[in-house]
């Protein structure tokens, strides 16, 4: 057995939910499959499935993130598929995200750019040869 098997879902914090909620679906072009409600005061989380495989996006109401948990800007940064990081940069821009770091290219085939949603989140995007040709290979195997 595996013991990583795959990313189950990735959370982002939103003070305020309402406005990340709105943000990310204008940005993905869809609404979340899942909300939670939070005792009568509105959504505590929403869920989106998005990507090739359908991978999890939540954003949870920042007052339930676990005590010790410091907010801000740092850590590890998850980079998401692109097929045109140019483009998706300048997506992101324009929907009020700030430049963190701009475009990179890491090698052949891998193309890096981050920035930091309204919400103070890092967002990374990536064009990765690796990526597509893992897509290619689960593919053409159905």
């Amino acid at each position: 057995m595996t013991f990583l098997r795959g990313m189950s879902t990735f959370t982002l914090w939103a003070d305020d939910l309402p406005a990340a909620t709105r943000w990310y679906s204008e940005l993905l072009g869809t609404e979340p499959y899942f909300r939670s409600e939070n005792a009568g005061r509105g959504p505590g989380y929403v869920e989106y499935r998005i990507g090739d495989s359908l991978h999890e996006l939540g954003i949870i109401d920042r007052r339930f993130a676990p005590k010790g948990l410091v907010m801000g800007q740092g850590g590890a940064v998850v980079y998401w598929h692109v097929d045109d990081v140019p483009a998706a940069l300048a997506r992101l821009l324009e929907r009020g995200a700030q430049l963190l770091d701009g475009i990179r290219e890491r090698g052949p085939g891998f193309v890096t750019a981050s920035v930091i949603d309204p919400f103070g989140n890092v967002l990374g995007i990536m064009f990765n040869r690796h990526y597509l040709e893992m897509l290619g290979a689960r593919d053409g195997a159905r």
